[in-house]
């Protein structure tokens, strides 16, 4: 059983930076793929960026404003947010996927981002 909690959520204004973190236990060799989906009020869960050795990936939305990273044990990733829109309000979530022959994915419970002046 892998754990996955995101921190980092804040309330922040329009153009403005924030960093979200993402830690994972439970696994003894790493997890392959971690990401970052978001959820606004009375929409989708959404892809927004994913790291693995295969490769990273965003969403257009969010490319060339948001930076996915992880550590070099590969127990956690980072979310850096520049140029914050309104529109990139939502509930933040960490995604951690320990196998590459294994659909099976971990969840966070979630981290409240507002953009708003």
């Amino acid at each position: 059983q892998v754990r996955v909690v995101e921190s980092g959520g804040a309330v922040v204004q329009p153009g403005g930076s924030l960093r979200l973190s993402c830690t994972t236990s439970g696994s003894i060799f790493g997890i392959w793929l971690m990401g970052w989906y978001r959820q606004a009020p009375g929409q989708e869960r959404e892809l927004v960026a994913t790291q693995s050795s295969a490769g990273t990936h965003y969403s257009d939305s969010v490319k060339g404003r948001f930076t996915i990273s992880r550590d070099s044990a590969k127990v956690a990733a980072y979310l850096q947010m520049n140029s914050l829109k309104p529109e990139d309000t939502a509930v933040y979530y960490c995604s951690a996927r320990p196998y590459a022959d294994s659909d099976r994915t971990y969840w966070g419970q979630g981290t409240q981002v507002t953009v708003s002046s």
